[in-house]
């Protein structure tokens, strides 16, 4: 494995810990000031830029405070030389949701840039499946 692949595995698993630990600083860490992200929960269109992006996680914070878990399951990243991309399947609910659904699993798709020598994510996608 790569020395790109080391760093953005890693980068990955800090953001996920920040965002069980309710870090905002944490999660923020390594985002573009570009970022654009599209969510589970509305706006249809996507949240762009990294002040947009902070204002969605202290609604995911409350309701992850009620006993939901985040976790990644998997992790799988693909790097070039200055850009990259990964995706992963987190269990994330809370204990009833994943007792009734226990295959259930948060999407994560993420896209990255290299930035002065630094992956940054650029684009964050997170999804459910539609099980009705």
């Amino acid at each position: 494995m790569s020395t790109d692949h080391e760093q953005i595995r890693a980068m990955i698993e800090r953001w996920a810990e920040a965002v069980h630990r309710g870090d905002l600083d944490g999660v923020l860490a390594d985002h573009a000031k570009d970022i654009v992200m599209f969510d589970v929960p509305p706006p249809y269109e996507g949240v762009r830029g990294l002040d947009a992006y902070r204002q969605t996680w202290p609604p995911f914070f409350q309701w992850q405070e009620q006993g939901a878990s985040f976790a990644i399951e998997s992790l799988d990243v693909t790097a070039g030389d200055d850009v990259a991309f990964a995706h992963a399947l987190l269990r994330c609910g809370t204990r009833e949701e994943l007792a009734d659904n226990p295959e259930n699993r948060l999407r994560l798709t993420l896209g990255l840039r290299k930035e002065n020598g630094r992956w940054i994510v650029a684009h964050e996608h997170h999804s459910f499946p539609i099980t009705d």
